[in-house]
């Protein structure tokens, strides 16, 4: 038992007793509360106070997020209380209920180690009996105001004024009161100080009145959001009695007007019978609906479709077919074959009075005109242009519509823009066609059929207008890079046109008629400041792009532009400054490419193939090189499963031809081969750099080198026979880019050279081969290998050489798609 030591003070007695520190809580004298115990110390205490007589000190925390406090950590100023019940819960935690009797003091820590044990002095009441008057007053008025704050607050049960009303002694009063009002933890503390008891009143009171105010601001923006809820909601209450008493009354005015209009709309629009019959139900239903619903909204937004649709109207060709030709002439350079097949259409045009909607395909490298031309050809034609991106689209809904069932739904891209264009006969461009791509919300390639079949559009359906609309007339052209990603069906439905690279003449004649103009325009130049020459141009041709298109061409014109013009702003010079082949580097910096000089040397074990890509021919260098080892064969520079087996037919011929070459049986045996294609970073395929293949390989066993200004395409067979092989325009042009003398082409490709440019035919010398024999033979120089390499074939001067292209004739076969 804890020993209690009289005091000779007047205000009370000393005792020893635990402590319980509190946290988040003040408890004052006549308060009952709960309270849950975790921490160690702390339900030590409890249990130590269980033992004796019940005693504990109840003193608040300064800090409540301190778990470990320390003396310094705790108020002096606490109340003595009495433990009422003590329960010890599953998790270790211990709930208490305390019953607080006297405010104490603490004088001094007794030394524990378990818990902290205080002497607590007694606090006696100090009661002014000399105003008791004042101390009336104040009770009195302190319980009006706590009767306020209940009914304000409704935290507080109403019964508690009751039992307010019943306390007589002053300083309960304080006491119970204080522990139900919302005040402040520091506030409350400050309370429990105050030993006066009028001045603990005054100061419960004051806080009360703070609070009652801060209830009553509440409770008036309360009343204030419900008051404008309450006027929301009755506005919305009386617009819809008087929607109901104008439906009653039939006072429709707006509505009527509306309806009045579409069908005057219907009555003066030129349209077939079928949508016409549509509309007009669908005109009957609007007006059994109500104005505001969101079926008159769906029906109304049909109605306006179909009569902003473009059924009959159409756009007449006024120009001449001279005209037109010299149209297509102005706009582009080159392109002859697509020129010729739209001259032709328009030809057609004017001796038929009905004639189906030409298909056209361009198939070409990026940069080479092919969106421009479908422009050019809307002016020479004197139609309306629009053009529809196809890249990345993969919801059939884009091209056939959404039904109107659902929200928010709208016609196909093919609709739309036949209401943007305003006529049914425009030119409609199906841009990168190739880039069609499907999911699980439909194929566009496969509702592209429909619309691309003369056959089947001249009645397309779409999902939202639900009535056929002819297509007929329209003039489709669509734009590809490369024709393997087309589906066949919709090939099938096109006529391709091939629209190869251009060559460096025409790239000239494009740069001094379209870019050079264009991008003096639009860097806000004029002729008066800026002036290219030839040299200039070629220059930037030759050592700054390698492209089948010109875009590369046109950026650095435009560069060059932006320079002068910064040079024109920043030193005012207003003179005219001329661009020449010296002077393009100054603005351009050091040439990226080379040009004048062979790609490469004459080498060992290096030989140089042609391969077609999406942007047009590229030359492709084939390295081989031989190691000691045991007969394996290493391939690098990421080639496909085709070109690989390539690689292993080279070797094969190579072998079989052992003899021949004057090499001993087990050559292969003793060393490891290493073929690479150099930039490894792209892949590769294709068969047509067989001959390339076994040209290298030869050429490092026989140790003769290969000529560097030959290039060469074929498929090998294991017998050495040459293949034909495709793309043989664009790989041509791409070693005329390359500045290659000679090129080795396979003798079946013989009939496709109608279609190289003349230019390129004379630049290049083209040799036609019909086996590998041939090909060494050609391009293995003289070194000082085996005479058993003098293989019974004609001599290079006697081998065929390229007719003029007028003499060829134009066989219709399709080429072979490569990938290279």
């Amino acid at each position: 038992m804890f020993d209690f030591i009289k005091n000779k003070d007047k205000l009370g007695k000393i005792m020893a007793i635990p402590l319980l520190p509190l946290r988040d809580v003040v408890v004052f004298p006549h308060m009952i509360v709960p309270l849950f115990v975790g921490r160690e110390r702390s339900i030590a205490a409890l249990e130590s106070a269980m033992k004796y007589e019940k005693g504990i000190f109840l003193a608040a925390q300064k800090n409540a997020q301190k778990d470990d406090p320390e003396q310094e950590d705790i108020h002096k100023i606490g109340t003595i209380g009495i433990i009422i019940q003590l329960l010890r819960l599953p998790d270790g935690t211990v709930k208490v209920l305390v019953e607080g009797k006297q405010r104490g003091i603490i004088k001094d820590y007794l030394p524990n180690q378990d818990f902290f044990v205080v002497n607590v002095e007694e606090q006696e009441e100090v009661e002014e009996k000399q105003d008791y008057v004042k101390t009336e007053a104040l009770m009195r008025s302190i319980r009006e105001a706590f009767e306020t704050y209940v009914k304000l607050s409704k935290k507080v049960h109403v019964e508690m004024v009751g039992t307010i009303a019943s306390i007589e002694g002053a300083s309960k009063l304080a006491d119970v009161i204080v522990s139900h009002i919302g005040i402040k933890l520091g506030d409350k503390q400050k309370i429990l100080e105050i030993i006066n008891v009028n001045d603990r009143l005054e100061t419960i009171y004051e806080m009360m009145l703070g609070e009652i105010e801060i209830l009553q601001v509440e409770e008036k923006i309360k009343r204030r959001v419900k008051k404008q809820m309450e006027k929301t909601q009755k506005d919305y209450y009386l617009n819809e009695q008087m929607r109901a008493i104008q439906k009653e009354m039939g006072d429709k005015d707006d509505f009527k007007s509306e309806i009045n209009e579409l069908e005057k709309k219907l009555k003066n629009k030129k349209m077939p019978e079928e949508p016409q019959k549509k509309v007009k139900a669908e005109i009957k239903k609007l007006q059994m609906m109500a104005p505001m619903s969101a079926e008159a909204t769906v029906s109304r937004n049909y109605i306006d479709w179909i009569l902003d649709m473009p059924w009959y109207e159409k756009t007449e060709n006024k120009h001449t077919l001279k005209e037109s030709e010299g149209m297509l002439e102005e706009d582009h350079y080159g392109l002859k074959q697509v020129k010729e097949r739209i001259l032709e259409y328009l030809a057609v045009q004017s001796l038929v009075k009905k004639n189906k909607g030409s298909i056209l395909c361009l198939v070409g490298p990026p940069g080479v005109g092919k969106t421009s031309v479908a422009k050019s050809v809307a002016r020479a034609t004197n139609r309306k242009f629009v053009r529809l991106s196809l890249g990345g689209v993969r919801d059939e809904a884009e091209i056939r519509g959404h039904r109107r069932t659902y929200i928010g739904a709208l016609p196909g891209k093919i609709v739309q823009l036949l209401k943007k264009a305003g006529s049914n006969n425009p030119v409609f461009c199906l841009d990168e066609v190739d880039k069609l791509s499907s999911d699980f919300r439909g194929d566009p390639s496969s509702a592209l059929l429909e619309v691309l079949d003369p056959e089947q559009n001249i009645a397309f359906n779409d999902n939202y207008l639900e009535v056929d609309y002819d297509l007929s007339d329209i003039m489709f052209i669509t734009t590809a890079n490369v024709l393997q990603t087309i589906p066949a069906p919709l090939q099938d439905r096109m006529e391709v046109i091939r629209i190869a690279g251009y060559t460096e003449p025409e790239k000239m004649n494009i740069a001094l008629k379209f870019l050079v103009k264009k991008a003096i325009e639009a860097n806000g130049l004029t002729t008066d400041n800026i002036a290219f020459s030839e040299g200039a141009l070629l220059t930037i041709i030759r050592q700054y792009t390698r492209e089948a298109g010109v875009r590369n061409v046109e950026r650095e014109i435009a560069s060059i532009c932006r320079k002068v013009a910064r040079e024109i702003v920043t030193n005012g010079n207003a003179g005219l400054i001329k661009i020449s082949s010296k002077t393009v580097q100054k603005y351009l910096g050091v040439p990226k490419y080379r040009h004048g000089e062979a790609e490469g040397k004459d080498s060992i074990g290096l030989a140089v193939g042609l391969a077609w890509t999406e942007v047009g021919g590229e030359l492709l260098a084939i390295e081989v090189s031989l190691m000691k080892g045991a007969g394996k064969m290493i391939m690098t520079g990421k080639l496909g499963d085709v070109m690989q087996e390539s690689v292993q037919a080279a070797l094969t011929y190579v072998r079989a031809r052992a003899d021949q070459f004057g090499l001993s049986d087990n050559f292969y045996k003793e060393i490891d081969i290493h073929i690479h294609v150099p930039e490894g970073a792209i892949p590769k395929d294709g068969p047509s750099a067989g001959i390339a293949m076994a040209t290298s390989i030869a050429s490092a066993f026989l140790k003769r080198k290969v000529r560097g200004d030959l290039a060469m395409t074929g498929e090998i067979t294991l017998r050495g026979r040459v293949l034909p092989v495709g793309g043989l325009k664009e790989k041509l042009l791409a070693a005329h880019r390359g500045n290659l003398k000679t090129v080795l082409i396979p003798k079946d490709n013989e009939k496709d050279m109608a279609d190289v440019p003349a230019n390129v035919v004379k630049a290049l010398k083209i040799v036609f081969v019909e086996h590998m024999d041939e090909v060494l033979k050609f391009a293995l120089l003289p070194g000082e290998g085996p005479e058993a390499l003098k293989i019974d074939v004609p001599p290079p001067e006697a081998l065929m050489q390229i007719p003029p292209p007028a003499m060829i004739p134009v066989v219709d076969q399709p080429q072979r798609p490569m990938n290279h």
